[in-house]
């Protein structure tokens, strides 16, 4: 049996060892939010189970790994619309994203607009365009996503 004091020490230990983890977590999808990332590849780089991972990210970050990896994609998207004329398809492959329905569904979500809209309002000066995403928990997974559809 150990001290109460040292139990407490290795619980705050272990507890900035996960956070480290999950910097680095954050930090991958920062870096590589253009190529296929799934939490399950994630949390075993991270070595932990996805489930804890998922849970821990949302406690330290405020939304899943899923959305903060969305969020990433879509700001990198407003970045090339405003920079740029790029076909929805092109955009898809410069951000990652696994199809251009869902790169313009989540495009739309977060945005607040289609990325058609967006590029037009960009080209016309930009006035009151959203730089970033600015609802991160809208589309915190796709379970939630299911049950909004199935909730009609």
């Amino acid at each position: 049996m150990c001290h109460p004091a040292w139990r407490q020490a290795l619980i705050a230990a272990q507890r900035l060892l996960d956070l480290a983890r999950l910097r680095r977590v954050r930090d991958r999808i920062d870096r590589e939010f253009a190529r296929p990332l799934d939490v399950e590849a994630l949390a075993r780089d991270a070595g932990m189970p996805p489930g804890q991972l998922a849970r821990q990210f949302r406690e330290a970050y405020g939304q899943s790994p899923y959305a903060y990896l969305t969020a990433r994609r879509v700001e990198h998207a407003m970045v090339l619309l405003r920079h740029g004329d790029h076909a929805p398809g092109e955009l898809r492959l410069a951000v990652g994203c696994p199809s251009t329905a869902a790169l313009v569904t989540r495009f739309t979500e977060l945005a607040g607009m289609p990325p058609g809209v967006y590029r037009r309002r960009a080209a016309a000066g930009g006035a009151g365009l959203p730089w970033r995403v600015t609802a991160p928990g809208a589309s915190s997974s796709r379970n939630e996503e299911a049950r909004r559809v199935l909730r009609g």
